[in-house]
């Protein structure tokens, strides 16, 4: 029997083993897509325990630790940290094959050196013994960043944010590694409540310098924004949508639809139909001009339990798998571009593993030969980024398109603490290869798959979104 977690934990086989820690270990970190605080990394804050790393706004633990039966107090209530903590402590023993069970132990012995397991007997002396380390300078979040090998990271951005915490860092000699703005305007599409959208039409038009009153206001205030972002170091945009909107509309409608909703009315089906797809369209039309990356988030169906997220709000633990159908609507409108050359590199990233197969044949319809892998299914997301979700993606990319010219794997976390994620994605990606050199259903070159697997941890990603110039 295989001690827990030990140097060759996922690697089941010699190859394996070789692949992963003569290749994929050695590779530094890309996280093109995460959800941390710029702030944090500009002011190289410390975290004073656990709870505030690890705890704070991690609604996959938040699910995990009421499923367990621990009350909302415990999760995102009023409990002091410790006692937040030691809740979580008591779950975790109840998490097992779930990944959180992994995700929490590798964290534990890759920051911390802790390779007791975390249990409600452990759970005081491993909160002493991080937190002591936390407080420390050596364990502020550049540090430890710095120690997971991270070269390159994208936050996720408002276009009404200021950027001055990237402008902060992008001026700082001493950070070691880039921390670049990605431009996600979900808000401007979020026309289904009329007060909402107009607030933060709004704050745009503030931060734009400009009034909105028109469709066009409307753009051109976006696009400043679109600009603003390009000019502090972005090359990337993100969408999160349930699937692609993609309907036929004309400017006139839109103008229309617009002007209707500024004046605080609801918009019926269609109308909001229209409007998203008139918007999708521009802005995948300013990141095919300025040769950035777009990437979609497809599928999750958010905010299921109307009593939480009256008490709560969003991105507190209420959302699932979506069943939506995705695959007429995105080829309309990757064809749309593509018809008008103006296709920018784009990443789809699928929540529903029923549309794995429908995502990896969909890419090669656009991959045109201009850019290597151009077009590309991203890696494992949210509820699937877990080991049967990531070996499920990896073999349908295989099995319909490249595999060699992935892009690799991303935190999509809003934690410090989850670098080890790489990892587990390499783990995975190098047993899967070396299992299959084992049975003798790929040929036992290692050293030609292992630049592959360098390739598909790294290289893939720094040459997809131009971060060679920074080299």
């Amino acid at each position: 029997m295989k001690p827990f977690l030990d140097q060759d934990f996922l690697l089941h086989t010699r190859a394996a083993q070789r692949l992963y820690h003569e290749y994929a270990a050695l590779m530094p970190v890309i996280d093109y897509h995460n959800h941390l605080p710029p702030q944090q990394i500009a002011e190289d804050h410390c975290f004073d325990n656990l709870t505030q790393i690890w705890l704070y706004g991690d609604h996959y633990k938040w699910r995990a630790m009421r499923t367990h039966g621990i009350s909302e107090e415990y999760c995102t209530g009023s409990a002091s940290d410790w006692e937040k903590f030691e809740k979580w402590a008591e779950t975790v023993p109840y998490t097992l094959r779930n990944p959180l069970y992994h995700w929490t132990h590798l964290e534990l012995r890759r920051y911390f050196g802790i390779e007791e397991l975390l249990n409600a007997e452990t759970a005081k002396s491993v909160y002493e013994q991080a937190g002591e380390m936390l407080r420390k300078p050596e364990y502020s979040v550049r540090n430890l960043l710095r120690n997971m090998k991270v070269r390159y990271l994208c936050t996720t951005d408002d276009p009404t944010d200021s950027l001055e915490w990237h402008r902060m860092l992008a001026a700082d000699a001493t950070v070691g590694f880039k921390v670049l703005p990605t431009y996600r305007p979900d808000k401007a599409m979020a026309v289904e409540n009329p007060a909402a959208f107009n607030d933060w039409t709004d704050k745009l038009a503030g931060v734009a310098n400009t009034t909105i009153n028109h469709y066009d206001d409307f753009l051109t205030a976006l696009k400043n924004r679109h600009d603003f972002f390009a000019a502090n170091g972005c090359g990337q945009s993100d969408h999160g949508l349930e699937y692609i909107c993609a309907a036929e509309y004309t400017h006139q409608e839109i103008v229309a639809i617009f002007a209707k909703v500024r004046g605080g009315e609801a918009l019926d089906t269609r109308e909001i139909l229209k409007i998203k797809s008139a918007l999708l369209y521009e802005f995948a039309l300013w990141d095919c001009e300025k040769g950035w990356v777009q990437q979609f988030h497809l599928g999750a169906l958010r905010n299921n339990n109307s009593r939480a997220m009256r008490l709560l709000g969003p991105d507190t633990g209420w959302d699932s798998i979506g069943d939506f159908p995705q695959g007429q609507a995105l080829a309309r409108f990757l064809d749309r571009l593509d018809t008008e050359d103006r296709l920018a590199k784009t990443i789809l990233y699928n929540l529903n593993p029923a549309d794995n197969e429908l995502m990896a044949t969909m890419i090669g319809n656009f991959n045109d030969g201009s850019v290597a892998g151009k077009v590309q299914f991203g890696s494992a997301w949210w509820f699937l980024d877990q080991k049967d979700g990531m070996e499920k993606q990896i073999n349908a990319l295989s099995n319909m398109g490249m595999l060699s010219h992935f892009v690799g794997m991303l935190t999509d976390s809003r934690s410090f603490l989850s670098y080890p994620r790489h990892e587990y994605f390499r783990r995975i990606l190098c047993n899967l290869f070396g299992q299959e050199i084992e049975n003798g259903e790929l040929p036992d070159q290692i050293e030609w798959i292992g630049e592959l697997i360098g390739n598909i941890c790294y290289r893939n990603a720094e040459q997809y979104f131009g971060f060679t110039k920074y080299s």
